[in-house]
């Protein structure tokens, strides 16, 4: 009996990252909010066509979002149907952390 041994190389926490996407951080911070969208979905109890008629966004285009499709929908239409939806969103921006180079930016959900 043989094993093979299979080998495993650890992510960087960043799956499109680690896939090579151009926009990885971008891609990141949309799946987690549409993640929190799919979430406020279910605890609202709210059916697709409902879902669209209170965020705006179109019935297809949110099944597309909540399948994980959501390129070419901007961050912030997100965020407005995360309100929609409910949650309070709120902006933060700290001072720079060095003056050389682009800040962070990053997406945190509050513990309920």
């Amino acid at each position: 009996m043989t094993h093979d041994m299979t080998e495993f190389e650890a992510g960087s926490g960043n799956v499109y990252a680690d896939l090579g996407d151009p926009d990885a951080d971008t891609m990141l911070r949309k799946a987690h909010i549409a993640m929190a969208i799919e979430d406020r979905i279910q605890a609202r109890g709210l059916t697709q066509r409902a879902a669209a008629a209170l965020t705006g966004i179109p019935q297809p285009r949110l099944s597309a979002l909540r399948n994980g499709r959501f390129r070419g929908i901007s961050e912030t239409r997100m965020l407005d149907a995360l309100r929609a939806l409910g949650s309070d969103v709120e902006v933060i921006v700290h001072p720079p952390r060095n003056e050389e180079g682009p800040g962070r930016m990053t997406v945190t959900f509050a513990a309920e």
